[in-house]
């Protein structure tokens, strides 16, 4: 979650089984081991210090199944930074699930299986909105329930499949503080690839599993840039780094490529798979015509970096966002969720059982918050302002150099998403220019999956290692509305499973 700069943008111009008890230390059952419990510093490169921290997490905030950790890295300087500026990134990462919820998956028996253990690297949107934030509505091991007090195992979380590292970034995000300048994806993915370096320098147990970046909404600009960074530095590896085992990348209900994708917001709005007409036909023909000029501009947006193309990439944020996604906004109905109306501004969903949570003594001690982190928010306005010029940039580039270069990549989004639709993802997908595409755009759409009554859990198309995947009756948060279908998913693609 969440692209949600055009509520800023209309605002300017007119976004079972809980458990009783409360936390408790050395709680019978949950995991007690101190093998996480590091602090580490590393000069990555000259002028910059990198220090991870990390905590083992009583098993009884969360998920007493899982091994748990949390904890910051420190930046100390920055080719982006002033002199003594320095940023601070909190993350929460479980192990796979020493003991599973579900039928369909084993538990790890073995060290040498545990090497094979894919590790996922999740990264939430917005611009700047919590990765913790999914961890507890999402795909995490557990969910707060509404007394904002105690939380319940989540069956579906994905760490039934895989290690998971949710990543608050950049800094001002969630529990992660410190110099707020983060802007481009450059600066994104210098800080998660020095993160991951030390990451894995200070946890070698984990150097050899499989990596996958997984990025939903903005995202979509995260997840390629982090996982192109990573791709680059391992063709050209510094002296004592470690080569990433890059093995995919997937993106949900994600922001790739504006200059397409802004082209279907009318039909999304009008003409979409449910049948949803949410706006009348005359604004549909004002949207319509608006993509041609929105498309126009993303387009000098990406065509070099000069101050006449950042000053293209702010008018196209302005001009796409009012002719494309206003009129949708002015109905009232819920931007990630066609279906539903926004019944919360300027999210549309009600999180403030999770903020109160987040926010209490107790889980802040248990996840080893410093107190210089403030409090917790599910999304920084402030931080989203700062990449309005980075935000109609293409980065389905990256995507394409990485399937050429045979990693493979799952596109994925939920069929009654405005925001981020299905219709301008299955677009760009079909249009990408890389080594396989011919034979990608022949591939058929074909049922994929086992949803809820008997039916197919979505469409995919699939050739070459590249997958596009319409999920039935999901919104703008797929492992929210169809949490055993998203499970499903992505135990596929990191296991290399057919689509």
């Amino acid at each position: 979650m969440k692209l949600f700069s055009a509520v800023l943008l209309l605002s300017l111009l007119s976004l079972s089984n809980a458990k009783e008890e409360p936390l408790k230390a050395g709680v019978r059952g949950s995991v007690t081991t101190k093998e996480f419990d590091s602090s580490v510093s590393y000069n990555f490169k000259d002028g910059l210090t990198h220090t991870l921290s990390g905590s083992e997490v009583d098993g009884e905030l969360c998920d007493p199944s899982s091994k748990s950790v949390s904890g910051y890295m420190d930046i100390t300087g920055s080719k982006y930074d002033d002199k003594g500026a320095d940023k601070h990134f909190f993350y929460w990462f479980f192990e796979k699930r020493i003991k599973s919820l579900g039928p369909d998956f084993e538990s790890p028996d073995s060290a040498e299986y545990d090497k094979k253990t894919p590790f996922i690297v999740w990264l939430t949107g917005g611009p700047g909105c919590s990765s913790s934030l999914a961890l507890l509505t999402e795909n995490g091991p557990c969910s707060v329930n509404k007394d904002g007090a105690t939380t319940k195992q989540n069956p579906n979380s994905w760490t039934e499949a895989a290690n998971v590292l949710w990543l608050d970034q950049p800094a001002g995000v969630g529990f992660s503080y410190g110099k707020e300048n983060d802007s481009n994806e450059e600066m994104i993915g210098e800080d998660a690839y020095f993160f991951l370096q030390a990451f894995f320098k200070a946890n070698p147990k984990y150097q050899e599993n499989p990596v996958y970046i997984v990025g939903e909404s903005y995202g979509g600009h995260y997840a390629p840039a982090i996982a192109h960074k990573i791709f680059l530095e391992n063709k050209n590896l510094q002296k004592d780094m470690i080569r990433l085992n890059l093995s995919g990348l997937a993106v949900g209900n994600g922001l790739t490529k504006p200059e397409e994708q802004y082209k279907w917001y009318a039909d999304m709005a009008f003409k979409n798979s449910h049948g949803i007409k949410v706006v009348g036909e005359e604004t549909y023909k004002m949207m319509k015509a608006g993509a041609g000029p929105c498309g126009e501009l993303a387009h000098a947006c990406n065509s070099g970096a000069t101050f006449i193309e950042k000053m293209a990439c702010q008018t196209a944020f302005i001009e796409c966002n009012m002719a494309e996604t206003a009129p949708y906004r002015l109905t009232g109905l819920n931007p990630y969720d066609i279906r539903k109306k926004c019944e919360v501004q300027p999210l549309c969903y009600d999180f403030s059982h999770i903020q109160k949570w987040m926010n209490s003594d107790a889980t802040r001690k248990a996840l080893h918050v410093t107190n210089k982190s403030g409090e917790w928010a599910s999304c920084n306005m402030g931080i989203n302002g700062k990449f309005h010029v980075d935000w109609m940039k293409d980065f389905s580039g990256y995507v394409a150099d990485m399937l050429n270069a045979g990693i493979p990549a799952l596109i994925y989004a939920g069929d009654v998403d405005f925001i981020c639709n299905y219709l301008g993802n299955k677009a760009w997908t079909s249009k990408l220019d890389w080594d396989h595409g011919k034979c990608f755009r022949s591939a058929e759409d074909h049922v994929w999956g086992k949803g809820k009554d008997g039916k197919g859990a979505g469409m995919a198309k699939t050739a070459n290692g590249f997958t596009f995947l319409q999920v039935f009756d999901a919104g703008h948060m797929v492992p929210a509305d169809q949490p055993e279908v998203a499970l499903s998913m992505i135990q596929n693609f990191i296991t290399g499973g057919t689509f």
